[in-house]
């Protein structure tokens, strides 16, 4: 098989695995725990009710979670299991007197959680949902609300909600539990009737009350008016009695005041004699700790000043002296510092003006000794030297100097000839250089003695005679 054929089976192999996957995910049914999962369809199962008979359904439930749902098997519902608040207000309802009355009240129902009350709840409300539960639970107990108000007097039930309540509660269970639900609570609000029978019944227990509270009110006031007057009885009787006691204290207090006055007196007495006795004798003391004070000043004075005294010394050896001391040893250190490094310096320049001298006067031999060389190679090599070399080099030198002549011409930009009676002027200018190089041989004669000129015909002669003795007669 081709790889081709291989990629597209695996290729369709993995779609119809996700295909798959994706159908099992859908089919994944999950409900919160205030909900009840009915899954219908399928295999039917076989469930015990509570009295003990099997009976075969063809659903299930899951109670919160989640669970796995057939496709095209199985159908889900859902199932609320939280709780609902009823608000139930009755018309008027006669009560075991006769007398009509409206109520007004508030329950809470909800979905039991026992297995028996689940299913009984799901074939009776999973089309209807949580309205149709709640409709259902308000006829219920608005039924049973009147019918325990028919069994109660007025005051009963004003006077007996709970009991009331409970009645309620005992008289709905039944008939809420074959539905699979349970009721919670149920509390009674207010009772009200359009006759004015309830106001009645108030009345005189309102005037009673009035009444009662007056008249407790005015024994309460008698017994107040009775109490303040006894106590103001008592109290001027205790004020009386506390005004004698208190002129009793007064004489008994002036008359122990004049005799502790004259006790007062003589100690006063003597304590004025004893008072100047001790002054006196408390400023002669004074007197003479003063002196010793003196004394002690003066003496700690002396000390002072002495210390004063050393403390000046101190200072002056601190900041003059010692600074004086120590500024001396410092320049003596710096000039001798400053000697030593005049001393190295000039040693050092010494040796190095004497190493820069020595340098140099080996230089100058060592250029000299070149020199000399040079000039003795020269003039071995002018020794060796002919006179057909020397003229060989002039001729090697002619070229140059012809160059050299005619080099003037060159810079020239512009020259005006005048033509005379013979010939052109440029002939003259050409004339004059050869003129010039001509003498050549003659100065070269004159500054060295070498006759150029011979010297060329010499070898000039001397190359041409081949060629003549080729053309002569024999």
């Amino acid at each position: 098989m081709p790889l081709t054929t291989w990629l597209i089976i695996i290729g369709a192999i993995l779609a119809f695995l996700v295909i798959i996957g994706v159908i099992l995910a859908t089919q994944y049914r999950k409900v919160g725990p205030n909900e009840a999962l009915i899954i219908a369809g399928g295999r039917k199962r076989t469930i015990t009710l509570p009295d003990g008979t099997k009976k075969k359904v063809g659903y299930r439930y899951k109670l919160g979670g989640g669970t796995f749902v057939w496709p095209f098997i199985e159908k889900v519902y859902v199932l609320p299991l939280e709780v609902i608040t009823l608000y139930i207000k009755t018309p008027e309802v006669l009560t075991h007197g006769g007398i009509p009355i409206m109520a007004e009240a508030s329950a809470q129902v909800k979905v039991d959680s026992t297995d028996h009350a689940i299913r009984l709840a799901a074939e009776q409300f999973l089309g209807t949902g949580k309205e149709g539960i709640r409709d259902v639970a308000m006829n219920v107990l608005e039924g049973k609300v009147r019918e325990v108000i028919g069994t109660m007097t007025v005051e009963e039930i004003y006077r007996g909600r709970q009991e009331f309540s409970k009645r309620v509660i005992e008289a709905a269970r039944e008939d809420l539990s074959r539905m699979g639900l349970v009721i919670l609570s149920f509390s009674l609000k207010d009772i009200s009737d359009t006759q004015g029978y309830i106001d009645a019944l108030s009345k005189p227990v309102i005037a009673a009350a009035k009444r009662d509270a007056a008249i407790a009110q005015a024994e309460t006031e008698k017994e107040a008016i009775i109490k303040s007057s006894q106590a103001r009885k008592e109290a001027e009787i205790a004020r009386l009695q506390a005004e004698a006691l208190i002129a009793k204290a007064q004489w008994e207090n002036e008359a122990k005041k004049a005799e502790s006055q004259t006790f007062v007196n003589q100690k006063k007495a003597q304590a004025d004699f004893s008072y100047e006795l001790e002054r006196t004798r408390v400023a002669q003391e004074i007197k003479k700790e003063e002196a010793k004070v003196k004394l002690i000043e003066k003496e700690e004075a002396i000390k002072i000043e002495e210390l004063e005294i050393q403390r000046k010394a101190k200072e002056l050896e601190a900041n003059v002296l010692k600074p004086a001391d120590a500024r001396k040893y410092q320049i003596q250190a710096e000039a001798e510092a400053e000697e030593a490094r005049l001393v190295a310096e000039g040693r050092g320049k010494a040796e190095a003006l004497r190493l820069e001298a020595a340098v140099k006067a080996e230089e100058i031999k060592l250029r000299g000794l070149a020199e000399a060389e040079a000039m003795l190679k020269k003039a071995q090599a002018w020794e060796k030297y002919n006179e057909a070399a020397l003229l060989e080099s002039f001729i090697k030198v002619l070229p140059e100097l012809a160059r050299a002549i005619a080099e003037p011409l060159s810079k020239v930009d512009k020259i005006v000839v005048i033509g005379g009676d013979k010939g052109l002027g440029t002939s003259k200018i050409t004339g004059q250089v050869v003129e010039i190089l001509s003498q050549m041989p003659e100065v070269v004669k004159a500054l060295t003695g070498a006759d150029l000129a011979k010297f060329l015909r010499d070898k000039l002669g001397a190359s041409a005679e081949p060629g003549t003795g080729s053309g002569e007669k024999k």
